[in-house]
């Protein structure tokens, strides 16, 4: 880790995760906007105890990452071409259920995430999370909870 990484409490996706004996959790990013799947990854790269192990355009190439990477977590927004966040949950869940979903979209009505939660997503969060609050999440369904932001549960 450089120094001004250290300065500002930053680490690397390898650098040990702060829980003893935790690892990374293993995540791809499916978003279909360029501008902001590559902020996602970009961030969740500065965050201790997540891996960023792919990235996807759309529904189609998250199903096909997710059989090719084997990811613990799917970071999946709802929206996309060819195959929307939804189904390529359901698809995910069934062929790879070890695979856990946590949506991160703009929508948090009720139209978007029971659907969504249905499918199988396990966390449910709006594109206003911060960093902190996605790695919450990302622990929370790899270790059984639910990854619900504050303003869904609501």
């Amino acid at each position: 880790m450089s120094a001004d990484e250290r300065a500002v409490g930053l680490s690397r996706p390898e650098d040990v995760d702060s829980r003893e004996g935790a690892r990374a959790v293993r995540v791809v990013v499916a978003d279909d906007q360029a501008v902001v799947r590559e902020g996602i990854v970009m961030l969740l790269g500065l965050l201790a105890g997540v891996e960023v192990v792919g990235s996807a355009r759309d529904g189609e190439e998250a199903v096909a990452l997710t059989a090719e990477l084997a990811p613990d977590v799917v970071l999946m927004d709802l929206r996309m071409p060819r195959c929307d966040g939804v189904e390529a949950t359901r698809r995910i869940r069934e062929r790879h259920p070890g695979t856990e979903i946590v949506v991160l979209t703009t929508y948090a009505d009720d139209d978007s995430l029971f659907p969504a939660l249905r499918a199988g997503a396990r966390g449910y969060l709006t594109k206003d999370a911060d960093g902190d609050e996605i790695v919450r999440a990302l622990r929370d369904v790899t270790d059984g909870r639910a990854g619900l932001s504050p303003t869904v549960q609501r």
